[in-house]
């Protein structure tokens, strides 16, 4: 194109620039922090009374600005730390850590099956969320436990059934007893109600979560694992321990050995780790069941010398804990899963699992503390 000025041409030259800029992104669904906790009220004959915390949503910043070191790669030197703690520590021993809100994971062991006892609670809660997101279910649905659904070992409902000969209880109350403390008769209920252990396996399968199985439920599993034949009379007193105390030596060893070789309730640390990654994440239930159900783990009871006393202030830690059978020193499942909250908003998945070992229970509880705090100490390098 030509103007005239003047009388002179002067050509007038067209310029473009182009500014390019990237960031990614490491903020997610934060989860809730940690509700006041709340005694158990202790009633009449051993009845136990469960509060129930309502769900907060979390004030923890989230994660801004560019992507810090550790994002792509896990920080240097946590590999060596984790290989060092977990060469060190006798049994059988799986651990596996994943940044949740990068793109990084690291295990000992990861695809190796492990007893999961009590952590397979949380399949059944997941299970059960997930009929609610699909309208199969609701909360408020009422589910009535009668002396013929009593379990063995933790369940601190029990009493309530004997006292008052049977009890109904809403889903979410059934949760929150489960999950908070870890209770076998509420986690039963809630498996019945929902479908049974085919429920739950089919859950898994829909959400392909990996190297994972759920077992025949709290009754059968804990029989075989003692090398008994579930009969209800065991849920009574200490009908269990008493039957358990008079086998011979060589069947509960044969019991143990086989469910320690191949665990009917298995699942791999690592497939666990990528399972809370996707609960955090948002991507297995909806937000609202994952925003509540993350509320609940927040106030999980047991393990508070776990993986939780390893982590320093201003963390947040939200887990479930799963504790097997003792023979002669050995544990069948001695667990700890759990997501970790870093001061900044960052999160981690961490899983300590041990299928065996010799170590008491100080120093099964001294690893834990030392995975959570490797991950604390290496976090932001």
């Amino acid at each position: 194109m030509k103007f005239r000025l003047s009388g002179k041409p002067l050509l007038a030259v067209s310029m473009s620039a182009a500014v390019l800029a990237g960031c990614v992104s490491s903020a997610a669904i934060v989860p809730q922090p940690r509700a006041q906790q709340q005694a158990a009220v202790r009633g009449p004959a051993g009845a136990v009374t469960v509060p129930i915390g309502q769900p907060v949503r979390s004030q923890m910043p989230r994660p801004a600005g560019p992507a810090d070191p550790g994002f792509r790669r896990a920080p240097a030197g946590l590999q060596d730390r984790i290989f060092e703690l977990w060469r060190a520590f006798p049994g059988k021993t799986g651990i596996a850590v994943q940044r949740i809100d990068g793109e990084w994971a690291l295990a000992q062991r990861g695809p190796d099956l492990f007893p999961q006892q009590s952590v397979s609670k949380l399949w059944v809660t997941l299970t059960v969320l997930d009929a609610v997101d699909q309208g199969r279910m609701k909360m408020d649905q009422r589910v009535r436990i009668g002396p013929e659904d009593l379990v063995v070992f933790h369940q601190p409902l029990a009493a309530r059934v004997r006292a008052e000969g049977s009890v109904t209880m809403s889903v979410r109350d059934l949760i929150e007893t489960a999950i908070t403390h870890s209770d076998n008769l509420a986690n039963d209920s809630l498996l019945r109600t929902v479908g049974g252990p085919a429920a739950v396996r089919a859950f898994v399968a829909k959400k392909d979560l990996g190297s994972i199985r759920f077992g025949p439920g709290e009754r059968l599993l804990q029989a075989g694992t003692a090398g008994l034949t579930w009969q209800q009379s065991y849920s009574v007193g200490r009908n269990f321990e008493t039957a358990r105390a008079a086998l011979p030596a060589a069947t509960r060893q044969a019991a143990m050995n086989n469910y320690l070789a191949n665990p009917v309730d298995g699942a791999s640390p690592a497939a666990i780790a990528s399972a809370l990654t996707r609960l955090a994440r948002g991507t297995l239930l909806s937000p609202e069941s994952t925003e509540y159900l993350q509320g609940v783990l927040s106030r999980t009871k047991s393990g508070p010398r776990r993986l939780k006393a390893g982590l320093p202030p201003g963390w947040q830690f939200m887990h479930k804990t799963g504790t097997g059978q003792n023979l002669g020193g050995m544990t069948a499942g001695y667990n700890d899963i759990g997501i970790a909250t870093a001061p900044d908003g960052t999160r981690y998945a961490i899983v300590v699992m041990m299928g065996s070992t010799t170590a008491g229970i100080p120093a099964r509880m001294a690893l834990m503390q030392s995975v959570s705090s490797a991950v604390a100490e290496y976090h932001g390098r």
